[in-house]
């Protein structure tokens, strides 16, 4: 989050309304990820119907059309991730090997995005093209924006809210690729005949999930409209 207690208008004390925006920030995320944590550890403890997630995830990719898809091992808790470049899914420890409700959950939620990527899911597409630009926005944004502040020039500090603006966008953009990668887990869990409780575990597990990408992007809002609404005030 950037620091906004020098130029630019901002005067050299710290905004009480930033200081609610970093608390409200940190509240979120932390309340989030205690809840994925936590839902994750409960179903974590119950057995799937005697599959790893890596099993489960291997059928929907075959019976998907995405047999061409690898899964591979990665270091870590809950890093698990599907990468379009090598078109691989890569699954923590846990769920790769883990036949627990959590792990086919999680393991069949990557398997999802794969086979969005498969049938061209529209939102995956957006997200896609996006990386690029978010990866360039991210890393100068903060940059343009401290050196439109040092030299109190207005149109560096709008340019950087501008490319601040492409990671909310890849941050909402996400939301809807998420949830329905974890819609077609759900649905391939409960079509592949597996027994309820492994549906309604893994409905809770990517419920939970969910609520950490929608955090995110109403954190990344709140962030983007301070920073709006600052700039306006300040050239008035």
């Amino acid at each position: 989050m950037p620091y906004m207690g020098y130029g630019f208008g901002y005067g050299f004390g710290i905004d009480p309304s930033y200081l609610v925006l970093v608390v409200v920030s940190l509240v979120l995320g932390l309340a989030t990820q205690s809840y994925i944590n936590s839902t994750y550890r409960t179903w974590s403890k119950v057995r799937s119907d005697g599959e790893s997630g890596a099993d489960v995830a291997r059928r929907m990719l075959d019976e998907s059309g995405c047999s061409t898809v690898g899964i591979r091992r990665v270091a870590g808790h809950l890093t698990d991730h599907y990468d379009p470049r090598d078109n691989n899914l890569y699954l923590s420890n846990d769920n790769l090997s883990g036949g627990s409700v959590a792990s086919v959950a999680v393991a069949c939620h990557e398997a999802g995005h794969a086979v969005q990527r498969e049938r061209g899911f529209l939102m995956m597409r957006v997200r896609t093209a996006l990386v690029p630009v978010v990866n360039f926005s991210q890393s100068m944004w903060m940059i343009v924006f401290i050196a439109g502040v040092a030299m109190n020039i207005a149109g560096l500090t709008t340019l950087a809210i501008i490319l601040f603006a492409f990671s909310v966008l890849f941050q909402v953009v996400t939301l809807p690729v998420e949830i329905d990668a974890s819609r077609r887990a759900v649905a391939y869990i409960r079509e592949s005949g597996m027994s309820e409780i492994n549906v309604r575990g893994a409905r809770k597990v990517l419920t939970a999930a969910a609520l950490t990408y929608v955090a995110a992007a109403l954190t990344s809002i709140l962030q983007l409209l301070y920073l709006l609404g600052r700039t306006n005030n300040d050239s008035e």
